[in-house]
């Protein structure tokens, strides 16, 4: 594999994009399944987030919304559960409307979708959205009256934002790519880590 860093300092891993890996949208979410048991729990999605430096706020947030919302998508057949898990072998049922279509129906990575949010969106820079750009392009997606889903994709992108975008307000191509096959979450775990190991040691 190859190493990246684009401009924000996070390393990215490059991993084969060709659309033939059905456990891609998989890993986007096992970064969350933090005792490795095939469900995520709710209190795993806020030690998630915890973990790549979201505030307990936006932690607890996140938590309640994503396992409210996904739970039941990935347990067909099976009654309601106060618990709300997530089953991580059926992520790909919880795809939601007005979404970029990086992901297909089975999870896989979609290349052209990928390049097609540069293409359409970047203007101030070929490998980067500005806020405006990201929502231009939010509202592109919308499907009529799929009122969930743009709730959905305007949470998820602008969490990504917020946590990610660099020192000019650009979130670079190579974070989003990162979102999308799972290794940025435990590149900003291992980063927040370090920060804080620097933090005790310099203390």
């Amino acid at each position: 594999m190859d190493s990246k860093t684009p401009s924000n300092g996070i390393q990215t891993l490059g991993v084969d994009h060709g659309g033939n890996d059905q456990n891609v949208l998989k890993k986007h979410v096992a970064f969350f399944d933090r005792n490795k048991d095939g469900i995520i729990y709710p209190r795993e999605t806020f030690q998630g987030f915890r973990a790549i430096g979201c505030g307990i706020f936006l932690s607890f947030f996140a938590a309640i919304f994503i396992n409210l919302g996904l739970s039941r998508k990935t347990r067909p057949g099976k009654s309601i559960s106060l618990a709300f898990p997530i089953e991580v072998n059926n992520i790909h049922k919880s795809k939601h409307g007005s979404d970029s279509g990086v992901y297909d129906s089975e999870g896989r990575f979609v290349p052209s979708k990928f390049e097609e949010i540069f293409n359409k969106h970047a203007r101030t820079n070929a490998n980067a959205l500005t806020s405006d750009e990201l929502n231009t392009m939010l509202k592109a997606n919308r499907v009529p009256k799929d009122f969930a889903g743009w709730l959905a994709s305007f949470t998820e992108w602008k969490i990504l934002y917020i946590l990610c975008k660099d020192e000019k307000g650009l979130l670079q191509k190579d974070t989003i790519r990162a979102v999308y096959d799972g290794s940025l979450f435990e590149q900003m775990e291992k980063a927040k880590a370090s920060s804080k190991k620097q933090a005790v040691a310099s203390g």
